[in-house]
């Protein structure tokens, strides 16, 4: 039988996650942590003061090292591995952003009272089918299309 772990938002809700059983699910979640922790370890405002330091320290010792090929290729390689690394925990981290919103959206649209409960999976809509989506409810609202360079600023009243 699965254990259980509880994350609880507020006092009223529980919501239930099972552990990961499989091995893609035990990676997917030591990635998510790792991802979360990195990323909030990365953008902190001390790790941008180290970046700015060891940029400095490279470019001071450049006379010591009479700007050598491996003196360049020391800050290009190392900067190119951090780059390519860190689009992957920019783009996890954005991937998972994105879901949460979408489903706070969707359980606000569920509990709205009024609101189409279809509008709850949109994000699974193509692009084309978002357009078509987006006219229906734009004209639903009596709105005709915004066009920037038609728009005026409104004159002042004396």
């Amino acid at each position: 039988m699965a254990r259980s772990k509880s994350v609880t938002s507020t006092a009223s809700s529980v919501f239930t996650m099972p552990e990961p059983t499989t091995f893609s699910d035990r990676v997917d979640t030591w990635f998510t942590k790792f991802a979360h922790h990195t990323a909030r370890w990365a953008g902190s405002p001390w790790i941008f003061v180290l970046a700015v330091l060891t940029i400095a320290v490279w470019g001071i010792t450049g006379p010591m090292f009479g700007f050598s090929d491996t003196w360049q290729l020391v800050i290009n390689t190392g900067t190119t591995i951090i780059t390519f690394l860190m689009v992957f925990l920019i783009q996890n981290t954005q991937n998972r952003d994105a879901l949460a919103v979408q489903v706070k959206l969707s359980e606000l649209i569920i509990k709205m009272h009024g609101a189409r409960n279809e509008f709850a999976q949109v994000e699974d809509l193509t692009d084309k089918e978002l357009e078509e989506l987006h006219d229906m409810i734009r004209k639903s609202a009596g709105c005709d299309p915004i066009h920037p360079r038609n728009m005026r600023k409104p004159k002042k009243k004396r």
